[in-house]
């Protein structure tokens, strides 16, 4: 089968409903990812991330719609897809009784390696101690082990779940990199995440979930357009307060008697016409706080 011109991973109306709740956990998801695609699924605690990956990876069945990975079915033709595909789950429940390096050759045999050093250089990037116990290891070697089975046989698609739990900040860099790698070589990542600033450094896209709903779906660029933007001026005279709060979208957020620091939201002509027509020192953009935009989605502004 050519999957190169298919999308990678395609929802139709995908849901799930618990028999002891009232609502479901998710309910009529709809989402294209492209092949090359790094997709963040975003949303808090509860909001039906690990429900939509669990559907999606066959381990619970959906009550409504359904879904395709590589053009296959996810339910009736489950046990082709999983070997296209690299997963690593939300909880990490490993062999206690393994050594990192039992554990990882147990998998590779399950799925074998692409490239038989590539579980070493994994190894090697994470620093990871594979001759101890798992259950000598901290939570972020667990979650390093984790990582190296999800990536070890370089799949046509990783679908993570919160993969960066329990990461340092250097081993957080890394797994981007490698997340980098694989869509360079042409794979397609979905994770879930609550983690705001991740999304911004390495996604092409992130959907917005929100009890069990889809809320939004935008590129990074999007979002960022669409963004709040925050100004600092500096004028050469007093600050003109009024026209600045006249203007539609602005909110003047502090000023003294020479400095203002403005957001706007909206068409930007109206401000910088304003700015034209005085004497300004200087004029600063902030950096976009995305995770502001973020938690709009989280708190049901947008």
């Amino acid at each position: 089968m050519n999957t190169a011109s298919m999308p990678a991973i395609e929802t139709f109306g995908l849901g799930k409903q618990y028999r002891k709740t009232d609502k479901p956990a998710l309910h009529n998801l709809n989402i294209t990812i492209m092949p090359g695609e790094i997709y963040g699924f975003l949303g808090p605690n509860g909001a039906g991330k690990s429900t939509t990956i669990r559907l999606l990876m066959n381990f619970i069945q959906p009550t409504e719609g359904h879904a395709c990975i590589l053009g296959r079915n996810i339910v009736s033709e489950s046990t082709e897809i999983k070997r296209h595909i690299g997963y690593l789950p939300g909880e990490i429940a490993l062999y206690p009784n393994m050594t990192g390096r039992q554990l990882l050759e147990y998998v590779t045999d399950l799925l074998p390696l692409k490239h038989k050093n590539n579980v070493s250089k994994l190894a090697a990037t994470f620093d990871v101690p594979l001759s101890r116990k798992i259950n000598t290891l901290s939570k972020g070697n667990r979650q390093k082990i984790a990582i190296i089975q999800a990536f070890a046989a370089e799949p046509e698609i990783l679908i993570l779940d919160e993969p960066t739990s329990g990461l340092d900040p250097l081993m957080q860099e890394a797994f981007f990199q490698l997340v980098r790698d694989v869509k360079d070589k042409g794979g397609t990542v979905f994770f879930s995440s609550h983690n705001l600033t991740e999304v911004q450094k390495i996604c092409d896209r992130a959907g917005f979930i929100r009890d069990g709903k889809l809320v939004a779906q935008q590129t990074i660029g999007q979002l960022s357009q669409s963004a709040v933007q925050t100004y600092d001026i500096s004028f050469a005279e007093p600050v003109p307060v009024g026209e600045l709060k006249r203007l539609k979208g602005a909110k003047v957020i502090s000023n003294s008697a020479h400095h203002a620091t403005v957001k706007l939201k909206g068409d930007l002509k109206p401000f910088f016409s304003l700015l034209a027509r005085r004497n300004v020192h200087a004029i600063d953009r902030r950096e976009i706080d995305l995770e502001e935009e973020f938690l709009s989605f989280y708190k049901g502004k947008r």
